[in-house]
């Protein structure tokens, strides 16, 4: 909204047209993904509407253009394939190296992204509470909280490896750390990504009865719910059905 001020302060609001506009999204979305143009464009449009709904009824939204809401609609949301719990134990029972296996616990038990792993420092763990230090939010820190063995082995592997507390515990690349998660997949007969253990860790944690809001809040830390429901995937019809025997035994 800056940038349109900037551009169109000086002019009448309702001579802006729908050209315009196109021009001026095409121009701050250049490069972006379609999420962000869609989000980018919803700005804009809810800023018309409001003149709208407070200022003038007759006022025509110029981003109203079949074009418009095309370009930059909203790409849809793919249903996630959850891996079931059993599946993960293996996969982690599987991983004999404890650098690996850390990492692995670490988003599957902790919902922890691979790069929030990677930046782990000595410092950062408090027995089962871990720092983020400048996490993806754009908070200064966020904190994660994962299993008491989780934690021990994680302390015992620090000692172990006498690493400081300003050292990252696992030096390795981003890159490497995929390459490993994909490894360890296909030793069940998996694609295995490093988000789909976030997304696992989310899924288990709904399902077996965490509140929404501490799924959202505390496992995955996100700013709203509706961001956290992608996350949980598709309920298969066995699934619900299983609760629903549940509920009414």
């Amino acid at each position: 909204m800056t940038k349109f001020c900037d551009e169109f302060g000086g002019e009448i609001i309702d001579g802006v047209t729908s050209e315009q506009i196109l021009d001026f999204l095409n121009r701050i979305t250049e490069g972006t993904k379609q999420q962000t143009r869609h989000v980018r464009y919803g700005h804009l449009s809810a800023f018309f509407n409001f003149i709208i709904a407070n200022i003038d009824p007759d006022f025509q939204n110029p981003c109203s253009t079949p074009i418009l809401r095309k370009m930059f609609k909203a790409k849809p949301i793919p249903a996630w394939e959850i891996i079931e719990k059993d599946v993960i134990d293996e996969i982690i029972f599987r991983t004999d190296k404890p650098r690996d296996r850390l990492i692995l616990e670490l988003m599957a038990r902790g919902g922890m992204r691979i790069g929030e792993v990677l930046k782990l420092t000595p410092a950062d763990v408090q027995d089962r509470k871990l720092t983020l230090k400048n996490p993806k939010s754009g908070k200064r820190r966020e904190h994660v909280f994962i299993p008491q063995k989780v934690a021990d082995r994680l302390k015992a592997y620090i000692r172990d490896n006498d690493i400081r507390p300003d050292q990252r515990i696992f030096p390795i690349c981003y890159e490497t750390a995929r390459t490993m998660v994909k490894k360890a997949g296909k030793k069940v007969g998996i694609r295995l990504r490093p988000h789909d253990l976030r997304r696992h860790a989310a899924t288990y944690a709904s399902r077996s009865g965490v509140p929404i809001e501490i799924v959202s809040k505390v496992i995955l830390r996100h700013a709203n719910l509706s961001t956290t429901q992608i996350y949980l995937g598709k309920v298969p019809d066995t699934e619900a059905m299983r609760w629903i025997e549940n509920l009414y035994a």
